[in-house]
């Protein structure tokens, strides 16, 4: 009956998913683990909730808030399955089939053939909501008597490298570090945090994680266009999975147009748009 069971799981894969080559999922529960950019937590919550009703033998187990670099701990052999990053480098970094110009260690922790685009973001600047009291509105004015602080993501995130990106083009970088202004958060979540808790002046987050937060952040401005790369997540299954069938049947899950419906709820965009 067991045996049955698994059978009639995998034929459920299939054509769900549409992209796998029939194998019996293994039986008996299972937990995958996927590190997944900080700015993700809250539609991938619900993507998760939503797959454990198709599989619900397979457990979802994410990693949002690293105490260091997902890059880093994956390297140093944390167990990872399926990795998600805010920023093209982050994958980059792990993937030598990107070539030793973005790869120049030769790190080699993607499985080939599993990297997909899954969603894009836009970077915007928040303040506390009902406490703009200068009328900040536009990035230029952090070096305004309009702020006193600002928090940015470090620079060793995506948000903090979006974030000087875009300070670098408008030509302002070099004078915000001279006028100590900027305060640091490690994910894009510290930096939300910040900015909601009037701790600073605004912030600059992703589009969505000011849209998640709305009842205490509002956005006053959108990045000039051109001042930052474009926002677009990348996604693999990791070479070391212990768990390569299950790993690839989420990953084609999440490429799926009910999950493209989840995130667009949350205010990603699809790659590309």
């Amino acid at each position: 009956m067991k045996r049955s069971a698994g059978v009639l799981r995998s034929l459920v894969l299939f054509f769900i998913l549409g992209s796998l080559v029939f194998c019996p999922v293994s039986e008996g529960a299972t937990e995958l683990s996927v590190f997944a950019a900080a700015s993700m937590t809250e539609s991938m919550t619900r993507v998760a909730e939503e797959y454990g009703k198709l599989v619900p033998d397979v457990t979802i187990v994410y990693k949002f808030r690293l105490q260091r670099n997902a890059e880093t701990q994956i390297e140093q052999g944390a167990e990872c399955d399926l990795f998600i990053s805010a920023g093209q480098k982050q994958m980059n970094e792990l993937d030598v089939s990107a070539g030793p110009k973005v790869n120049k260690t030769g790190l080699d922790f993607v499985k080939p053939g599993t990297r997909f685009n899954i969603v894009s973001n836009k970077v915007v600047l928040i303040v506390p909501k009902g406490r703009n009291t200068k009328g900040i509105s536009d990035f230029r004015d952090v070096t305004t008597d309009k702020v006193s602080l600002v928090a940015l993501g470090n620079s060793d995130v995506p948000v903090g490298q979006y974030s000087e990106e875009v300070y670098r083009n408008i030509g302002l970088w070099d004078q915000m570090k001279e006028m100590n202004r900027i305060t640091y958060g490690s994910n894009v979540k510290e930096v939300l945090s910040q900015v909601a808790a009037a701790a600073v002046d605004c912030g600059v987050v992703y589009g969505t994680d000011a849209a998640s937060a709305a009842d205490r952040v509002e956005v006053v401005a959108h990045a000039p266009e051109g001042s930052h790369r474009p926002i677009v997540y990348p996604a693999a299954v990791m070479r070391a999975t212990r768990k390569p069938v299950e790993a690839a049947a989420f990953a084609s899950f999440l490429q799926s147009p009910q999950c493209a419906a989840i995130f667009e709820s949350y205010g990603f965009s699809k790659p590309g748009k």
